[in-house]
């Protein structure tokens, strides 16, 4: 099985959900495709570590929903106990930035301010959802706050690395038109 899988597993050891819905729990840390998680869930219900429940919606095309078996319950256990891969970052303003002198700077100065803006979006994001999470009556499980605070430190880590490289870049001028 793949990482994939085993983060399908992963929600599912939570609750009972569609392919949809865990598709939109996973893309805040595992972005994934309907065309890569559909296969997968059809694999592992095929092989056992999860069944689906056909729901009949009125005018909405049917949908499965899917739950863990114990025998993916065990190889989530097994899978847990196994250490994890190195993290991958993929950022493409990183190799923007590397080649920063073949460019002009006020447009390097554009690309960081609209990382500003976004990562201050997400900010705004992560912040709302800890709020409606603090206002259930059952409060988020510890590896929900885990997570949460994880991607809230991500976004305000970006903000300031965004800011200080746009301070970096102030006293540099754009390139003159010949």
């Amino acid at each position: 099985m793949n990482t994939l899988s085993y983060g399908l597993l992963s929600l599912l050891s939570n609750a009972s959900n569609s392919g949809y819905d865990l598709m939109l729990k996973l893309q805040p840390f595992w972005p994934a495709k309907h065309s890569q998680i559909y296969p997968l869930l059809a694999q592992l219900d095929q092989d056992g570590y999860v069944v689906h429940e056909l729901v009949v919606q009125k005018d909405k095309p049917d949908k499965k929903v899917y739950s863990i078996t114990e025998k993916g319950r065990e190889a989530l256990r097994a899978w847990l106990a196994k250490p994890a891969d190195e993290p991958v970052h993929r950022d493409e303003l990183t190799l923007k930035l590397y080649c920063l002198h073949e460019g002009d700077i006020a447009d390097i100065r554009k690309l960081l301010h609209v990382r500003i803006e976004y990562s201050r979006d997400r900010m705004l994001w992560m912040h709302g959802k800890i709020e409606a999470y603090a206002r259930q009556e059952q409060p988020p499980t510890l590896a929900v706050q885990l997570l949460m605070q994880k991607g809230l430190f991500h976004f305000q880590s970006d903000l300031a690395w965004a800011e200080w490289a746009l301070l970096q870049l102030a006293d540099r001028q754009p390139k003159q038109d010949n």
